[in-house]
């Protein structure tokens, strides 16, 4: 049994139980369970979540681990001197530790992040990045697979941090069984965007929603103002100034961080040749593309596609012989 601790602590978010879901259903797709699931805490008891609720936990002192995971807070945590102990301990012990969300706060206090990439929910992420000038912090990325330490981005996104440590005990064809059971659409990759250019938008008539919806349908052609300007029933004057003030954006501007945002997904999701991501998200031609990823990303496709790559070939790391019997042995 691969024994699974969900480390706990006042204000810990209720929303980190969720993650604890992936491994027990998980269980069920396996002739034998595969994870011992602990919720732990520094002494032990009843432990008060953000919501109010109590959970309880029992005292993660003397409880061997194959995984720690640290649970993540609506504000940013302060752990204290023992838990820190625990984990700077546990780094060395446990064949890999994690943190949802804020939790990676909590991996940086014991040093468990230094000189690594890491991420946490984006708007945390300077904070981590200003306290911890040690850790080489992502604020656009889901989850981060650094060898045995994994963070991942706030909120839902404790569920795919789960799901990409199931596909790696498992393999993936257990880990699309589990997102499916938990219906969950998709497991998204590490390197996928935080946040939606649609849900950064945030426009709030029905007119400038309806362009932007057009837009997305059609990001394939040549879009216009006033093909946008048409969908949302508005002169190409009246369309961008109201565009421009429900949004913050031009028009322009928009459609090519959508555009950014289908390609970068593409590229996450296959191995299509880049003249044909640029052709299907509307950039026409390769160099088009790669001003564009530079302007909203920092970074060219070609990078973006090879991170993903990185990533797809850590979340599934050799196992550790034990770890290969243990689990050959559950599938015979």
């Amino acid at each position: 049994m691969l024994r699974v601790g969900f480390v706990m602590f006042p204000g810990c978010s209720v929303l980190n139980l969720s993650a604890i879901a992936v491994f027990e259903v998980a269980n069920l797709m396996v002739p034998k369970p595969v994870y011992d699931l602990r919720l732990l805490s520094e002494a032990g008891g009843p432990i008060r979540t953000s919501a109010g609720m109590m959970v309880g936990t029992e005292a993660f002192n003397g409880v061997q681990l194959d995984t720690l995971i640290i649970g993540g807070s609506t504000v940013v945590p302060a752990p204290t001197p023992g838990l820190v102990e625990y984990i700077r301990h546990g780094v060395g012990q446990f064949r890999r530790v994690a943190a949802i969300c804020t939790g990676a706060f909590v991996l940086a206090e014991a040093g468990a992040l230094d000189g690594r990439p890491a991420t946490t929910h984006w708007r945390h992420s300077r904070e981590l990045q200003a306290r911890f000038p040690k850790i080489k912090v992502d604020d656009d990325r889901i989850f981060i697979n650094d060898g045995p330490v994994w963070t991942s981005a706030g909120m839902t996104a404790g569920i795919d941090l789960a799901l990409a440590l199931v596909d790696s005990d498992l393999g993936a064809g257990i880990a699309r069984a589990v997102a499916k059971e938990l219906v969950v659409y998709h497991r998204r990759a590490g390197g996928q965007m935080q946040y939606s250019a649609l849900l950064e938008l945030e426009p709030k008539s029905d007119r400038i929603q309806s362009a932007l919806a057009y837009a997305k349908r059609n990001l394939h052609t040549t879009l216009s103002v006033e093909q946008l300007a048409k969908a949302a029933n508005l002169s190409p004057r009246q369309f961008s100034r109201a565009f421009r003030k429900e949004t913050g954006q031009s028009p322009a501007k928009a459609i090519e961080n959508l555009r950014v945002e289908a390609a970068r997904l593409m590229m996450e999701q296959g191995q299509h040749p880049m003249h044909m991501v640029a052709r299907q998200t509307g950039f026409a031609e390769r160099d088009r593309m790669r001003r564009a990823f530079m302007r909203a990303l920092g970074q060219p496709p070609q990078t973006v596609r090879r991170n993903s790559q990185m990533e797809a070939k850590a979340s599934r790391p050799e196992a550790h012989s034990a770890l290969s019997v243990e689990l050959g042995s559950l599938n015979a």
